[in-house]
């Protein structure tokens, strides 16, 4: 299943739990960790890193002997965020003294770094694309702004009405200085009540994914392969989703091509 609609795929403590063993692929994976106020959780990094990232509420997270107080946001659509980097073969804890939701974006790796906090200040925020498809990209933890050993992730807000993830474009390829394979995901978050988007993935090969979903907060859509994009927000309703890629190269890297049937000048 490639469209994960909110509640469907909650493990134990976690609203939504995407690992790639279960979910057949080899790296990218996403938990979404809610906590009531003075509650902690800890677990094991594993194989993977894990970027510890506040969706709403501020928290601690505890690892390899340091405590990196993350102050967090009131909510996706206030602001960005500050975040923390954990390596893998390590013990984690995260606590909130007042409670909130932070995700954990990893991926399977061979590297251990060293445990990092990533300040908001230093988060570059892209405005990308015009008209209706402008968008805001928050590259928090992208390929050429924070050191990990394979995770790639970036926050989206699309105002209401508007296309992102537009031109539909790939990496589901090795094709060197042009594509990456990277396996991707969308976690989403609609802005008000009642509000919700549209999410296309198009078949790049025969057999391949194919998928148009009704998105609402809180649901998830797995790109193993294809054309993803264009991602619609309802209109009065801005929509927000972090990205989350990782694929098995030795360099990592975001490499994209565009679909050849849509013209890419001034909506990239």
């Amino acid at each position: 299943m490639t469209h994960l609609p909110r509640g469907s795929a909650g493990d134990g403590p976690y609203a939504l739990s995407v690992d790639p063993d279960k979910v057949g692929w080899a790296r990218a994976g996403l938990r979404i960790l809610e906590l009531e106020a003075g509650q902690e959780h800890a677990f094991d990094t594993g194989e993977s890193e894990w970027i510890v990232l506040p969706l709403s509420g501020g928290c601690s997270v505890r690892a390899e002997g340091m405590n990196i107080e993350l102050a967090g946001r009131r909510s996706v659509f206030g602001s960005v965020s500050d975040f923390a980097y954990v390596p893998r073969d390590s013990g984690v804890q995260i606590s909130s003294g007042a409670g909130g939701r932070f995700a954990l974006a990893g991926a399977k790796c061979g590297r251990r770094l060293p445990v990092r906090y990533g300040p908001a200040p230093e988060v570059s925020v892209e405005d990308r694309g015009g008209g209706r498809s402008a968008r805001q990209v928050r590259n928090f933890a992208s390929a050429d702004a924070f050191d990990c050993d394979q995770l790639i992730a970036v926050e989206v807000i699309t105002p209401g009405g508007n296309w992102s993830s537009y031109p539909p474009h790939k990496h589901d390829e090795h094709r060197p200085g042009e594509e990456s394979l990277l396996e991707e995901i969308y976690y989403f978050e609609i802005e008000g009540p009642g509000g919700y988007g549209y999410q296309r993935v198009s078949p790049s090969r025969d057999g391949g994914t194919d998928l148009l979903a009704e998105v609402r907060s809180g649901d998830t859509v797995l790109v193993p392969d294809g054309w993803h994009g264009p991602s619609i927000a309802q209109p009065g309703h801005a929509m927000y989703y972090l990205n989350v890629m990782a694929g098995p190269g030795d360099e990592r890297e975001w490499r994209i091509r565009f679909h050849p049937d849509h013209a890419t000048e001034g909506y990239r």
